[in-house]
């Protein structure tokens, strides 16, 4: 779907109108609050994160921010030199091949920084396909981060750490075979793949990913559909 195709089909979901309400009362909070929220690969995360915060103007727009975990994936020259290297070239995107660590640490400094300190975040250049160190700016002044993600409910892989740092955890609930089938189509458009050679790649990697993160749906405190 367009952008304003999006922005029609959010326009009519309740979920999604409880969505802004829930950070506009966060707005009028003294403290900052820190709301996770999780879905499989396909679901529309960063789709419905961005629809989320465009919808704030000036000046409350300065106030709330979105982040993505994908900006702690390993590298790949990290990955190459891990003994099973070439497992995790194949498998990235699984819940290992993360820097769980520093996403702990980053979000724990982001946690206490309210009107203290700058936080800078990494981001994730999809042509490159390699994180780009402190690309982004938390300002001391932002009472609202919204962080996406696959794993901030995955209770391995030092994922469980991160849980308790979020006050709020939110669980865009799509149906799975919706999910795939996105990714498929995202294959097939970004690569030129065949419908089979999408699903192929999928099974070996995404798909494995997405039904792990649908096992931790019923640790969010809301599920969001739509």
């Amino acid at each position: 779907m367009t952008a304003s195709q999006i922005d029609h089909f959010y326009a009519y979901s309740s979920d999604v109108k409880d969505a802004l309400l829930k950070i506009r009362t966060a707005l009028d909070k003294p403290e900052r609050t820190l709301i996770g929220l999780t879905g499989g690969p396909g679901s529309g995360k960063s789709t419905l994160a961005n629809h989320l915060i465009s919808h704030f103007s000036a000046p409350l727009a300065e106030q709330v921010t979105c982040l993505s975990m994908d900006g702690f994936h390993l590298s790949k020259a990290q990955l190459l030199v891990l003994p099973n290297a070439e497992e995790a070239l194949a498998r990235r995107g699984a819940p290992w091949t993360f820097d769980s660590a520093a996403f702990v640490e980053r979000v724990i400094r982001i946690q206490q920084g309210y009107l203290h300190e700058e936080i800078l975040w990494p981001s994730f250049d999809h042509a490159l396909g390699d994180p780009i160190e402190d690309d982004l700016k938390i300002k001391k002044e932002v009472k609202v981060v919204l962080v996406e993600g696959l794993y901030l409910l995955h209770q391995q892989d030092g994922w469980q750490a991160s849980q308790s740092l979020f006050n709020e955890h939110w669980f865009l609930d799509i149906p799975l075979n919706v999910a795939i089938e996105r990714l498929a189509q995202r294959h097939m458009n970004a690569w030129g793949f065949s419908h089979e050679q999408a699903m192929q790649r999928i099974n070996q990697s995404d798909g494995l990913n997405a039904e792990l993160v649908a096992r931790y749906r019923n640790q969010a405190d809301w599920l969001i559909k739509v």
